[in-house]
């Protein structure tokens, strides 16, 4: 009994023995199998999807290092004290003066108000920006490439423009979103000697005012911009290498407003001048037959694209119009031109901002609002012909207060 017993407990050591190699290598071998898995190939399938993580993930660190490396930084600043001091304002309408100073604020900018069917600028709000030799016009040039374009039969208001592989794009989504693959579409077509043609013939690169102390000329170059630049393209749709002044876009877009008319802007220094006020016409334009398709374009820009900042402040009265943002050497510039499409009070209003991030041109449509607001608070566009004639007999008797 005690020799089985015996025999029973040696069995059960050695059994031990046996089962504890066994399990160490089945342990080895089942981790062997895993340190083999990880070797296995992946399908043709698997590898194109990891490497097309793995580009997307170095795209996306390398757009993140450029965008750090392109942060613009301005050194102008977008405010500023006394925009009016040094203003001549004895022939400035009252009532539009004082909208424009109320809707500018403390902004670095010039606000610009004609009267579209005469010349007369109503109010100039900081005179020494508005005369000075301008800035780059930014999206603002499209309203000049769009009329060249129209005249030269390159597009009408229908015809769509292949943008991408899915784009198109026709003229009034082009300027009410301020797309600039169309316009830079339209320069190639036109060609720097066409589009230099139209320029000059609606104004630019030549005084806009007649007998305007200190009015500077803007610049329109010779030459097309260097190709590695962006060439004629570039030119169309950020007007890089131009410097239009805020006179010369607003004789522009009066033009559009009255059917065709340049005239030269007159800006009354004294309250004789205006008794004696005669309209001086520079030439005609033959626009009268494109405006339509220009102002269904800026119309959508103020409804629903990029000048909607507008409606913020105003929208009893439809108003047509063009932003524009850009900057250069460290200064942001926001453009805005537009025109009250009303059957009375009718004018323009150009608001040019210059400054850091709070300047674009959005910015400056919604300080147009601001104007319009106030203009049509004051009754500007429930005026008849002879209730502006009063007011400017109240201007000759007693000045205007800033």
């Amino acid at each position: 009994m005690l020799k089985s017993g015996f025999i029973a407990h040696l069995v059960l050591i050695v059994g031990i023995g046996i089962l504890l190699p066994l399990r160490s290598a089945a342990r080895s071998t089942r981790t062997s199998r895993g340190s083999s898995t990880s070797g296995i190939t992946e399908t043709p399938r698997t590898q194109k999807r990891i490497a097309h993580l793995r580009h997307t993930r170095a795209a996306r660190r390398t757009s993140t290092r450029r965008r750090r490396r392109s942060y613009e930084r301005f050194y102008t600043s977008s405010y500023a004290d006394d925009v009016t001091g040094g203003d001549v304002i004895a022939g400035e309408d009252p009532v539009v003066r004082a909208s424009a100073i109320d809707a500018l604020g403390n902004m670095n900018g010039t606000v610009v108000a004609i009267d579209p069917d005469s010349g007369r600028v109503l109010s100039m709000v900081n005179q020494k920006l508005a005369l000075s030799g301008g800035a780059q016009p930014c999206s603002t040039i499209k309203l000049a490439v769009a009329l060249a374009a129209l005249n030269e039969r390159i597009v009408d208001k229908e015809t769509e423009i292949t943008l991408g592989r899915r784009s198109r794009m026709n003229l009034t989504e082009a300027l009410a979103h301020s797309n600039n693959a169309y316009f830079e579409a339209l320069g190639r077509r036109l060609g720097f000697e066409k589009v230099s043609y139209y320029a000059h013939e609606y104004g630019l690169g030549e005084l806009a005012g007649y007998n305007i102390p200190g009015e500077h000329l803007g610049v329109f170059p010779s030459r097309e911009l260097a190709a590695n630049a962006g060439g004629v393209a570039r030119m169309c749709s950020f007007g890089e290498s131009i410097s239009m002044t805020p006179l010369q876009l607003g004789a522009l877009v009066a033009a559009m407003a009255n059917g065709g008319t340049l005239f030269y802007l007159q800006h009354p220094a004294r309250p004789e001048e205006i008794a004696g006020f005669v309209p001086k016409v520079k030439r005609q334009l033959d626009i009268a037959p494109l405006v339509p398709a220009m102002a269904d374009g800026m119309a959508g820009a103020v409804q629903y694209g990029t000048a909607r900042s507008v409606r913020y402040n105003f929208s009893e009265e439809p108003v047509l119009g063009k932003t524009g943002t850009c900057s250069h050497d460290g200064t942001r510039f926001g453009w805005f031109a537009s025109y009250a499409k009303t059957d009375r009070g009718r004018i323009v209003v150009v608001v040019f901002l210059q400054g850091g991030r709070p300047t674009f041109g959005p910015k400056a449509a919604e300080i147009a609002g601001r104007m319009y607001r106030n203009l049509y608070d004051r009754n500007f566009f429930a005026a008849t012909p002879s209730t502006h004639a009063q007011r400017d007999l109240g201007i000759r008797s007693v000045g205007v207060s800033q």
